[in-house]
């Protein structure tokens, strides 16, 4: 990589400090030109910074007062020669250093371009490197957590691990092939088998992981129905202990969806408050209905949140049957203004389905809420565990292609074939694998995870 890059790594706006970083052969050279330290010394140290100032080389004019880091290739983010200015934060300051940079040979980067060069540089792995970008993105401490497991290797090494037990067994077939005096393939053929079995259940661990890694990630998204009037948007506000959504008396004032993230335990709750169902005549409120529904067919979860106060009608109905199918708790509302009515207690047993009495208004009930969502999705068990997750659908879909190639194989050694045709498969289960890591992958994918990333990183 010839060309040195450059970007304002810092979030844009006013704060304490702004950070410009490079990256490249001419890092040190462009740094010369344009930045005065206090202190003449020519040495360059990596992990050191220098204080001075940035200048304009055409006419000596100061920019600013800042700190530069050094890092010497290979000991740095990229494993190129690199530095960070830290500039006092400011969106014209940022941008004139960043110019200055521009004119005096580096080019811009594209985003994510840094972490892509620490990735092509050997650095890191295509895995960990997705696993910053999940850093930097994570909405909870549990999922940045997950986030440091995945940077720090942890699931590359168990990948590495089961690629060694898949290598094992082709270096078995090898000695059969090469050395056909010896009449071992029966007992080939069983350990194969017996180390297919142990790589299938392994892969198979890891592809089941997503389900609690999926929810660490992305949350659980959860959809709040009810009649209007039924208490929808004092739930949410509720929930997050703010006036996010309008309540009134009037019904059908919500008639489109209103979305916020709750943390539950380290978990994101992605709650979305949706318009009133019921049969209208409205043109705007009727599509705000129909966007209820399709909700409902894409959620999680289902909150169906009904009047305790008054009794069941036709529009309750048919609420019940959208969610008679659906992982679902139900809300008995305004217990605040009655506490119990029986004959709609009756007939919401009938779902067998969790149900709570609460108080949206007076916020009465939420916590038995909350115990119900953290049993149901089991999230005491997700933060006690320290097993390796996946959380990134694209490894999950190469883990269960890695999955039936091992399957494959399997049937090839129980049908007595000659176990040297078992090794196609598992190069192919070894690739699979390897898209994971970057080990063989295509330019179009990685390309594609990069652009995800901010400028700068």
């Amino acid at each position: 990589m010839e060309k040195t890059i450059v970007a304002i790594s810092t979030a844009s706006g006013n704060g304490g400090i702004g950070i410009i970083r490079l990256s490249g052969r001419q890092t040190f050279d462009i740094i010369d030109k344009i930045f005065i330290p206090k202190n003449k010394s020519k040495d360059i140290k990596g992990y050191t910074m220098k204080y001075g100032n940035i200048v304009n080389p055409k006419n000596n004019e100061i920019i600013d007062e800042v700190l530069v880091a050094y890092f010497v290739a290979p000991k740095s983010y990229t494993t190129e020669n690199m530095c960070e200015i830290n500039s006092h934060g400011g969106t014209v300051v940022e941008k004139r250093i960043l110019e200055l940079c521009l004119e005096n040979g580096a080019e811009l980067a594209e985003p994510g371009e840094f972490t892509k060069r620490a990735f092509l540089n050997g650095r890191i792995d295509l895995s960990q490197a997705e696993g910053i970008i999940d850093l930097i993105n994570s909405k909870t401490e549990m999922e940045a957590k997950e986030s440091i497991n995945q940077l720090e290797g942890n699931l590359s090494k168990k990948i590495k691990k089961i690629e060694q037990k898949m290598l094992d067994i082709m270096v078995n077939i090898e000695v059969t092939i090469d050395y056909p005096e010896y009449d071992v393939e029966e007992v080939t053929n069983s350990e194969a088998l017996k180390k297919l079995n142990e790589i299938h259940n392994l892969l198979n661990e890891l592809e089941n992981s997503f389900n609690k890694g999926k929810i660490i990630k992305d949350g659980i998204k959860t959809v709040i129905i009810g009649k209007p009037n039924a208490g929808k948007s004092s739930l949410l506000n509720s929930l997050l202990k703010e006036d996010r959504a309008i309540v009134s008396d009037i019904a059908g004032t919500t008639r489109d969806t209103i979305e916020e993230y709750l943390n539950i335990d380290g978990i994101p709750l992605k709650l979305i408050d949706t318009a009133g169902i019921r049969d209208t005549e409205n043109t705007i409120e009727k599509i705000g209905v129909e966007k209820s529904k399709k909700l409902v067919n894409d959620a999680d979860l289902i909150i169906a949140i009904f009047d305790i106060s008054g009794s069941l009608d036709e529009d309750d109905r048919k609420i019940i049957e959208l969610i008679r199918d659906k992982k679902a708790i139900i809300l008995l509302n305004k217990v605040d203004v009655l506490k119990n009515n029986n004959k709609m207690e009756e007939e919401i047993k009938k779902l067998n389905k969790s149900v709570i009495k609460i108080s949206a208004k007076e916020e009465m009930g939420l916590e038995n809420l909350y115990d119900e969502i953290k049993k149901m999705f089991e999230l005491n068990e997700i933060s006690s565990n320290n097993e390796i997750l996946i959380t990134n659908e694209r490894h999950k879909n190469q883990i269960i292609k890695a999955k039936q190639n091992i399957l494959d194989a399997i049937e090839i050694v129980r049908n007595n074939t000659p176990v040297d045709i078992i090794s196609i498969y598992i190069n192919q289960a070894m690739e699979d694998l390897g898209e994971i890591t970057g080990v063989n992958v295509s330019e179009n994918i990685i390309n594609e995870i990069f652009a995800k990333f901010c400028l700068g990183k």
